[in-house]
């Protein structure tokens, strides 16, 4: 932290701390008061004294600790000036006005915080004796949030198309003091929400909303063709069937032009595009759920983490914009961050290396969608007709690794799944596995050289008697 030195001027008389009497003459100290600052601001303390007497320092403290700490920030010593001459004339009691000022420059929120000046003068008694007097004023420094974002909580994960599931958007703001407000809108609207949980900070803008008790999270009611559309789609099992190449009649095959197939030619869908959530009965005015929670951080700000948690439409919410927007006293307007919902579509899939030979490293990954998505998806690999290379059923994750590929799976087909919330998209890739030289050498009789030496030494037995018979 740096502070400019002192400079001393007539000002108008002012009175806050004061010491009189007859043999000590008059001290009046006050600190003139500070409005609220933003971090890297520059603020000017200024200490205004008035006294009659004879100076003899000026001292500045920041206070920390809750007082416990007094840390000298800035000093001046009067004997060592000799511009204050003339106030050596005792015989004249006139008042004297000075001001003692200390600027901070680019203030940081540690310097948040109580500062103190104390003013000495001599005793006019003794001349020797210091009598002191003190101001205090309070410096609040605000910091507005310098990150906010959205993501969805507990995601990737299945999402069932099955049943009615809630969905909860995360805003996070980072750095604010004090804690920023935090709301949400939809395209463009504010949200009506009812509030379940909150902190010391209320949230301001849920209108009637906040009037609602609190009530746990539901799941519409269905309705009953739904419903049994829905069950309809389960396999023999009961478990969910399989929506995505097994049923050609709900499928969208994508086509290149000019590469449409022949007769002859196996028709592989390249990505499939599934929709087939139930369609749940719902109001045109869904509940949504808030909550917010300020965490106090280390360097003096706060994070603030709000929750907007309502039951998920695909049909209503696909394509709906959500924004998280975060006011603050030193922002002129609110920072904003926002989202869409979408699900997956045109995932491209990329298999290294282009020219897989047998014993290499086969990696099969997503490269990225034809739109922006969100939540973010989940991607489950499956082969078509057989197990994974390492026996298991399904892997996750965006890329499928296959370690030394044998020959056995040239021609194998492989499916990855992307699913959200809001949908899910099937993308199929054929693996093609070459032959690989030098494992072919490696291959051969390792007895072959053995062979050959033994003929070579059984034609030279041979080529040895013929003569003699």
């Amino acid at each position: 932290m740096k502070f400019s030195h002192i400079y001393v001027l007539d000002l108008p008389p002012l009175s806050l701390s004061v010491i009189r009497g007859v043999s000590t003459g008059y001290l009046t100290v006050t600190i003139e008061p500070l409005l609220p600052v933003v971090v890297g601001d520059t603020v000017t303390l200024k200490c205004n004294f008035k006294t009659d007497g004879r100076l003899r320092e000026i001292v500045w403290y920041r206070v920390t600790d809750g007082g416990t700490i007094k840390q000298k920030i800035f000093t001046y010593d009067a004997m060592f000036n000799t511009n204050y001459s003339h106030m050596e004339d005792y015989r004249r009691r006139e008042d004297l006005v000075y001001q003692s000022t200390v600027r901070l420059p680019e203030v940081r929120i540690s310097d948040n915080g109580p500062y103190e000046c104390h003013v000495g003068i001599y005793d006019r008694a003794t001349r020797e004796k210091v009598v002191l007097a003190s101001g205090n004023v309070l410096l609040t420094v605000m910091s507005p949030p310098n990150n906010i974002s959205v993501v969805a909580e507990n995601t990737p994960a299945p999402f069932s198309r099955y049943q009615a599931q809630n969905l909860t958007l995360v805003c996070t703001a980072k750095g604010g003091k004090p804690a920023p407000s935090v709301y949400f809108k939809r395209d463009g609207e504010l949200i009506e929400v009812i509030s379940y949980a909150s902190s010391t900070v209320d949230y301001e803008g849920g209108g009637s909303a906040g009037v609602r008790g609190a009530r746990p999270l539901i799941s519409r009611d269905l309705d009953d063709t739904k419903l049994r559309k829905s069950l309809s789609l389960l396999g023999p099992d009961g478990k969910p069937g399989r929506l995505y190449t097994e049923s050609p009649g709900r499928s969208y095959m994508a086509r290149q032009p000019g590469q449409e197939p022949s007769p002859a030619t196996e028709t592989i869908p390249e990505t499939v595009v599934s929709r087939e959530f139930p369609r749940w009965v719902q109001s045109t005015d869904p509940l949504y759920y808030f909550s917010n929670m300020q965490i106090p951080q280390s360097d003096g700000s706060v994070l603030v983490q709000a929750k907007l948690t309502w039951t998920l439409n695909p049909q209503l919410d696909s394509d709906a914009l959500f924004s998280c927007e975060v006011s603050h006293p030193a922002l002129s307007m609110p920072m904003q961050t926002e989202v869409t919902l979408a699900a997956p579509k045109g995932p491209k899939l990329l298999i290294t290396p282009a020219r897989a030979k047998v014993g290499d490293t086969v990696r099969i990954t997503v490269q990225g969608f034809q739109n922006e998505v969100f939540p973010e998806p989940l991607f489950t690999w499956t082969r078509v007709g057989g197990r994974l290379l390492d026996g298991s059923a399904e892997r996750d994750g965006k890329e499928l690794v296959l370690e030394r590929v044998p020959a056995e799976l040239n021609g194998s087909m492989y499916r990855c799944t992307a699913q959200n919330p809001l949908g899910s998209t099937d993308t199929h890739i054929r693996l093609i596995v070459f032959e690989n030289p030098s494992m072919m050498k490696n291959t051969q009789n390792p007895n072959s050289k053995y062979l050959s030496a033994s003929m070579i030494r059984f034609l030279d037995c041979v080529n040895f008697l013929l003569p003699l018979v």
